[in-house]
C-alpha cells in the first residue's frame, strides 16, 4: 500500500479536506519541540489554518528531542498527516499540510539549533510533558543531577534538552544579531511559560551571564492554556483510515471536535493573528488554565485510576458507571469552589460539556494512557485544590478518592488481579517504598513521604492524611466502584 504524499493528495476521496495552499511557498516559521499527537492535532492545525488564510510564513518544522518515530511516520510522508474529528459515529477527514517535516534532535544536534536559529523562525513551541523541562519538582530549580542537563552546561552545542536546545539557538540568534523568538509551552501544566523560562534563563546563566540577561530582557515565554482530547492512535485506526484513503497514513492523529488554545498576549516578534483563528489571547492565563487543571484534567485523572482500577479499558465506558459518573460530579463540586473563573467561561455549562467529552464514545480513549505519569500530574490536578480547600476548611473526600486511586495503582495490579506496567518516571521509586509495607496504613504512609509528589506540609496535614487514608482503605476493601458511589453520596 503506497503511503499519504503530496503527489497523490489530488487521488484521494472529493469529502477529504486537503491543503489548499502552495506548501512550496510556505516559510518554517514555527519550530516544535516534541512532536506528538497532541500537537498535530492541536496546534499545527491552528498554524494550518493561518497559512490557509493566506499567510504562508507559519510552516512547522517538527523536532523529536528522543525517538525517531514521527520522523519515520512523517518524512516518508512530504509531513503530511490526517486530522481525524470523531463526534458519535460521524468521521471528519482533514489533511494537515503545515508540517514541513520532522528532524531527530540527537541524530544532528547542531542541525536542529540551526533551523531553530533560522531568522524566519518566530515561535518555538513544544510538548516535551512535565518531566521534559528539567526541574526540580519541589523547588522549581533547573535539576543540575540531571545527566542530559550536565552534558549542556558542558557542550551547549550539542544540546540533550528542551531547555539546552532553546539556550543554544538564543545563544545563536544573538551572535547572528537577531531578536529572540517567543517560547510557547503547551504542556499541560501549570505556569508553563514561567517554568520554560526559569530553565532556560538558569542554564543560559550558568553558560554565558550576558546571554541570560539578554533572554530576561529581550525573550517572551507567555503562559498558555490549551485543551482537546487527543486519544492515542491504534493499529485498527490506521487500517481503518487506510480503507477511506485509499494510502496509508502512518502519522494520522484522532481527536474531539473541541479545541482550545489561551495564549497570555506577550511576544517577542512576529505571530499569526491568532485572534482570528480561534485563539484566545488575554493578560491572565491562570484563571483558565486553573479551571482547566482542576475540573478536565483532575476528574480524567481520577477516572482513570478508579476505572482501569475496575477494569474499564475506556473513559466512556467508566463515566456510563452510574456510580463514576456520581463522583466526578462530586469531584467537580469541590474544585469549583477553587476556582476564580474569568469572564467568558460558564462554570455549569463547561462541566456539561466535559461530561459530554468524556462520554464520545468515538474517540476510544484509553484510561490507561491518562494514567500515564502521574506522579508529574497528580500536584496540579489535585493536590494543589486539595490544599486550598483544606486552607478554607472544607472537606477534600472527592479529591482524596483521586488521590487515593493513584497510590493504589502503583501496585502494579488491577482489582481482577491483573499485572501491568506503571509507566511513570518515579515508577521504580514507588515500588521500592511499596515493597517496605506491608499493609494499606503502611502503603498509604510512605507513598505520603515521596516529597516530589506531595509538598511536605500538606503530607503532615492531619486531615490531608485522614481523608487520603480513608478512601485508600475503601477502594482496597469496597473496590474502586463503591469507593466512588459511598463519596458521591
Amino acid at each position: 500500500m503506497s503511503r499519504l504524499n503530496q503527489a497523490g493528495l489530488t487521488g484521494l476521496p472529493a469529502d477529504i479536506a486537503v491543503p489548499g495552499y502552495d506548501r512550496a511557498q510556505v516559510k518554517t516559521g514555527v519550530v516544535h519541540l516534541g512532536i506528538g499527537a497532541f500537537h498535530r492535532a492541536h496546534q499545527a492545525v491552528v498554524f494550518d489554518d493561518a497559512i490557509r488564510s493566506g499567510d504562508p510564513r507559519w510552516g512547522v518544522l517538527g523536532a523529536s528531542l528522543r525517538s525517531p518515530g514521527v520522523r519515520d511516520q512523517l518524512n516518508p510522508q512530504d509531513g503530511l498527516y490526517t486530522l481525524v474529528v470523531r463526534d458519535g459515529s460521524d468521521d471528519h477527514l482533514r489533511v494537515i499540510g503545515a508540517c514541513a517535516g520532522v528532524m531527530v534532535g540527537p541524530d544532528d544536534p547542531a542541525a536542529l539549533v540551526a533551523a531553530m536559529a533560522d531568522a524566519d523562525v518566530h515561535i518555538i513551541t513544544l510538548t516535551v510533558t512535565e518531566k521534559g523541562y528539567r526541574l526540580d519538582p519541589a523547588t522549581g530549580d533547573l535539576l543540575l543531577s540531571d545527566a542530559d542537563v550536565a552534558a549542556d552546561l558542558v557542550d551547549i552545542a550539542a544540546p540533550r534538552t528542551a531547555p539546552g536546545f532553546i539556550v543554544a539557538a538564543l545563544q545563536a540568534r544573538r551572535a547572528a544579531g537577531l531578536k529572540p523568538f517567543t517560547v510557547i509551552s503547551c504542556d499541560n501544566l501549570p505556569h508553563n511559560g514561567k517554568r520554560i523560562r526559569a530553565g532556560v534563563i538558569a542554564m543560559a546563566r550558568r553558560i554565558d551571564p550576558s546571554l541570560a540577561d539578554w533572554i530576561e530582557a529581550e525573550g517572551a515565554f507567555p503562559q498558555t492554556m490549551i485543551d482537546r482530547i487527543v486519544p492515542a492512535t491504534t493499529s485498527d485506526d490506521i487500517v481503518r483510515l487506510t480503507a477511506r484513503l485509499g494510502v496509508e497514513d502512518r502519522g494520522m492523529v484522532k481527536a474531539e471536535p473541541f479545541t482550545q488554545w489561551v495564549i497570555e498576549d506577550w511576544f517577542a516578534g512576529d505571530r499569526p493573528d491568532f485572534a482570528s483563528l480561534g485563539v484566545q489571547l488575554t493578560d491572565a492565563v491562570e484563571p483558565w488554565e486553573d479551571a482547566k487543571l482542576r475540573l478536565l484534567n483532575g476528574a480524567h485523572s481520577a477516572i482513570a485510576y478508579l476505572g482501569a482500577l475496575s477494569g474499564y479499558e475506556h473513559v466512556h465506558e467508566a463515566v456510563a458507571v452510574p456510580a463514576f459518573r456520581a463522583y466526578v460530579e462530586a469531584l467537580w463540586d469541590e474544585a469549583e469552589t477553587t476556582l476564580n473563573p474569568p469572564p467568558g467561561l460558564d462554570i455549569p455549562a463547561y462541566r456539561e460539556a466535559l461530561m459530554a467529552r468524556f462520554s464520545n464514545a468515538a474517540l476510544m480513549h484509553r484510561t490507561r494512557q491518562i494514567a500515564m505519569d502521574g506522579s508529574q500530574k497528580l500536584p496540579q490536578r489535585l493536590l494543589a485544590g486539595a490544599a486550598e480547600r483544606l486552607a478554607a476548611g472544607q472537606g477534600i473526600e472527592a479529591m482524596a478518592l483521586g488521590i487515593a486511586a493513584w497510590m493504589r495503582w502503583q501496585s502494579g495490579v488491577t482489582e481482577s488481579g491483573e499485572a501491568f506496567v506503571v509507566d511513570d518516571p518515579l515508577a521504580a521509586k514507588t515500588a521500592e517504598l511499596l515493597a517496605g509495607a506491608n499493609n494499606d496504613l503502611a502503603r498509604v504512609s510512605t507513598l505520603l513521604s515521596l516529597s516530589a509528589v506531595f509538598p511536605p506540609a500538606l503530607a503532615a496535614d492531619d486531615r490531608f492524611v485522614a481523608a487520603v487514608t480513608g478512601t485508600y482503605l475503601s477502594v482496597s476493601q469496597n473496590g474502586a466502584v463503591e469507593a466512588a458511589r459511598l463519596v458521591a453520596e
